[in-house]
């Protein structure tokens, strides 16, 4: 009787303090998610971006979808703008764009992710001589639609990784002495809430933005001394061609917001915190998301695909 007492009085003592543990763990993350989108709200005065960490920022990625919306913003806060995205027609509309609406400076890189390694010599050539005190690692490829894996194109999958885990990567330790070298800066790296889970029918794509948050927070404690601030962004759902496969995802809504609302909230958040959706509801989804455990969230993720799947198939049958 008193092995077994003592047995009943370990597995106690362990059960509390797993609960306390779990509490602990959800209040922190309540009290992150407040810090993240709640307190800017109170906190309205902006941080001077061009104070803080310089008068150039690079964004990737920059002709669509948040990457644009991003770079506008950041012009409107008075920060001159090098944008690099593949195609030069639609980078010299989105700088034409810029110029007209804000007095900021502007240059154009064009350049396909894609390629790999050779790209980077030409942006490295390309960046010698300016400043860049913020670094938006936002370029990113997703599946066309959701798929199982052995139905995705092997080039499709080599662009995923090259683009979400290479440019990331590489655009980052590009950058970062000239940083390193000032004291200051910033690095934006766009993930995506498709990190919080494995997500069937978008394996690849959503390990790629795992990535990019581990990346995130590795470099965030490696360059912490020099001043630089490390910025790890995971929307969920936009309203942007990214997401064309489901009509579902192409209405503006308070949980699916359009680029510009988003990149305006997101950009408030720069110099404040570290880790953010970059939008308060967005905030809300993944503080809920996270309280299921893994396999549920993993299932929850399967099925939505399924439905996405559903809807990308029958879209194209109705086009034809």
């Amino acid at each position: 009787m008193a092995d077994l007492s003592v047995s009943v009085g370990t597995l106690a003592a362990v059960g509390c303090v797993l609960v306390v543990w779990l509490l602990a763990d959800s209040i922190w993350n309540l009290v992150q998610g407040v810090k993240a989108h709640l307190l800017p709200y109170f906190q309205p005065q902006a941080v001077d971006l061009t104070t803080k960490f310089g008068t150039w920022a690079v964004v990737t990625g920059s002709t669509d979808g948040i990457g644009k919306a991003y770079a506008l913003e950041l012009a409107r806060r008075n920060v001159n703008i090098v944008l690099i995205s593949r195609t030069q027609q639609k980078l010299d509309e989105v700088a034409a764009e810029i110029e007209s609406k804000f007095q900021v400076k502007t240059r154009t890189i064009a350049a396909d992710f894609s390629k790999g390694q050779p790209v980077f010599d030409d942006i490295e050539r390309e960046l010698k001589d300016i400043p860049v005190g913020i670094l938006v690692n936002n370029v990113g490829r997703q599946y066309t639609y959701p798929m199982y894996l052995g139905e995705v194109p092997q080039q499709e999958l080599w662009d995923i990784v090259n683009i979400n885990i290479g440019a990331t990567t590489m655009m980052t330790r590009l950058i970062l002495p000239q940083m390193q070298k000032r004291k200051r800066g910033a690095i934006v790296n766009v993930s995506s809430g498709s990190e919080l889970q494995p997500l069937p029918l978008m394996t690849v794509y959503a390990a790629s933005k795992v990535f990019v948050k581990s990346f995130s927070d590795a470099l965030r404690y490696e360059y912490q001394r020099d001043g630089i601030t490390i910025q790890h962004l995971s929307p969920l759902f936009v309203n942007t061609k990214m997401n064309a496969f489901s009509h579902r995802l192409q209405e503006t809504s308070l949980f699916v917001p359009d680029a510009t609302t988003y990149a305006h909230n997101a950009v408030n958040t720069l110099g404040k915190v570290n880790t953010t959706t970059g939008y308060w509801a967005h905030g809300l989804q993944y503080f809920l998301t996270m309280i299921p455990p893994v396999w549920i969230r993993t299932y929850i993720g399967g099925l939505m695909n399924e439905i996405f799947r559903r809807d990308y198939f029958k879209g194209n049958i109705e086009k034809h």
